[in-house]
């Protein structure tokens, strides 16, 4: 039996059906991007801007996004390099043997995939989905393999958003990954005044102690436990194809005298890059923090034949955001620059809608219950952020509300829809062999936990910040 059974819980029940229904009908996330489009384009001619107009700023912004396409790319691709590693495989041996009891099994891999993904979102799915099957190895432990999955999705359930590798938040510290439709609206935003400010550090804390505590105890007991083997899972890992050279021509493959000089160029670079600059600014450059992942991941596999191998791994994690990211951008550029006669745009107006009906002290809750629920139409915390971002900032700004806490308001509540969505689950179920329906029961608990604990922190911390307005670099052109 692969799914969950009656002994697991109504809402178990529920999620499990819920997550079948949706496999069968939802289509590709590609569809929802394009019909957002379709939506979008219609919305803009409602409101008086002709079709030729729609259509050249659909094809003009449509590459707006390029930089920051690659740049999401590239972290997904690092974070998986460094993940398997052999080195980071060692230490995951190692983690596997401390746990004495599944529960506490769990609640470890609760921990490890909430916390490493603070650090990066793809290293995260990959560590703690082989953290998984290095702990289902232990047969005496009797681990329910899929509840411990289920911990390993985490990250991306709760916590990812509000680290280092956040999309809303590098793009908003990045001046040059800012489309120009936004810029004036939000201005640069830096790390200071999102995801290190104190109020976004406890809110981290909050949710890592929250899901550790779900973890323990609603893992299943007794009769319910469905171990790998239960589930018909072998998880030991394949033996590794791991070919010696046959031609003169490949022997640089497997030397690592490469590695150790472009591992010693990068560190050069970043040592007068953290010398130069504050530490904080320097890490919240996609580029810098993207390069010293993939020259991490280059040490840690030695051999550059390893890394490239690695690296071909990760790219089908990747097609999602290549593919998806230039519509949302083309999505942006129509909300805001599509314009009817009174040079008001969909922006413009869904500003106005979200100020009217909201205040202050509400606005977390309703901007954070209306990035959730589009959140499980679109999938992507960056592109959906470009989507959001000009008409929620201006709002943000005709409310008085701080512009970086909104950037945090729509990253805490925007990594919620993925506890339940397929889409971010790939990489971590092809990893551990396993299905959405298998784990979407637990992950939907956790849900429907952090929903009200999330968003009431969001709500009660947003009087402790004061409004600024958008900070705008100098010589910026529009």
């Amino acid at each position: 039996m692969s799914s969950v059974d009656t002994e697991s819980g109504l809402l178990a029940r529920l999620a499990t059906r819920s997550a079948a229904w949706s496999e069968r009908w939802f289509p590709n996330t590609l569809v929802f991007a394009m019909v957002v489009v379709l939506v979008v384009a219609v919305a803009a001619m409602g409101i008086g801007s002709s079709p030729a107009e729609v259509s050249e700023v659909f094809g003009e912004g449509f590459w707006d996004l390029i930089p920051f396409t690659m740049q999401m790319a590239m972290v997904a691709i690092g974070g998986y390099v460094v993940a398997t590693a052999k080195p980071i495989r060692r230490v995951i041996v190692r983690f596997a043997q401390l746990p004495s009891t599944p529960r506490g099994a769990i609640a470890m891999v609760a921990a490890v995939s909430l916390l490493s993904a603070l650090l990066n979102w793809g290293f995260s799915l990959i560590f703690s989905a082989l953290l998984v099957r290095r702990l289902a190895e232990r047969e005496s432990l009797r681990m329910d393999y899929r509840a411990a999955s289920a911990a390993a999705y985490l990250g991306l359930g709760g916590s990812w958003a509000l680290g280092l590798s956040s999309s809303a938040a590098q793009l908003q510290a990045n001046p040059e990954s800012i489309p120009s439709s936004l810029m004036p609206i939000t201005g640069v935003i830096p790390f200071r005044e999102t995801i290190f400010t104190w109020q976004s550090l406890l809110l981290a804390a909050v949710i890592v102690v929250v899901c550790v505590l779900v973890a323990f105890f609603s893992a299943p007991r007794g009769k319910a436990v469905k171990t790998a083997e239960d589930l018909g899972i072998d998880p030991r890992d394949p033996v590794e194809d791991d070919t010696p050279r046959t031609r003169p021509g490949e022997w640089l493959e497997y030397s690592p005298l490469l590695t150790v000089v472009i591992v010693a160029l990068v560190g050069g670079w970043a040592t007068q890059q953290f010398a130069a600059q504050d530490p904080i600014v320097a890490i919240s450059g996609l580029n810098t923090y993207n390069l010293l992942f993939l020259a991490l991941g280059l040490l840690l596999h030695w051999r550059p034949r390893r890394f490239i191998a690695a690296v071909g791994k990760a790219v089908p994690a990747t097609g999602g955001v290549l593919i998806q990211f230039p519509f949302y951008a083309g999505i942006a550029a129509i909300m805001t620059k599509a314009a009817n006669g009174d040079g008001h745009t969909i922006s413009h107006y869904l500003a106005t809608a979200f100020t009217s009906v909201s205040s202050p002290w509400a606005f977390p809750l309703l901007i954070g219950g209306y990035s959730i629920v589009l959140g499980f139409l679109i999938p992507s915390g960056g592109g959906k952020w470009i989507i959001e971002a000009p008409y929620v900032m201006q709002a943000a700004s005709d409310q008085g509300v701080n512009l970086g806490w909104t950037v945090q308001i729509y990253n805490a509540s925007e990594a919620l829809p993925n506890l339940i969505n397929p889409f971010w689950m790939l990489p971590l179920l092809g990893v551990l062999t396993l299905k959405a329906r298998d784990i979407v029961g637990f992950t939907f608990l956790y849900l429907v936990v952090l929903f009200p604990v999330v968003l009431g922190l969001l709500t009660l911390l947003a009087p402790t910040f004061d409004y600024h307005p958008p900070v705008i670099p100098a010589g910026f052109g529009g």
